[in-house]
């Protein structure tokens, strides 16, 4: 039989647990009569605080090191 992909991670392996379908990879579990949204593969981006990133925005990453001794 054949199971339905992750609508969450995409992945393929997994199960029928008696009422609905489970991912063990994601965790993710559906009844499997959801309709699905297409969103045509579009990646989103967020910022730390959570705004919406664009092609063509600047972003500065910051790595703060902790030194011994000081």
């Amino acid at each position: 039989m054949e199971y339905p992909i992750c609508p969450s991670c995409k992945g393929e392996n997994t199960y029928h647990d008696s009422i609905q379908f489970v991912c063990p990879d994601c965790g993710h579990e559906w009844t499997g009569n959801e309709v699905e949204e297409h969103d045509d593969d579009a990646l989103i981006v967020k910022d730390s605080n959570g705004n919406l990133l664009a092609d063509g925005d600047d972003v500065l990453l910051i790595k703060d090191l902790k030194l011994k001794g000081s």
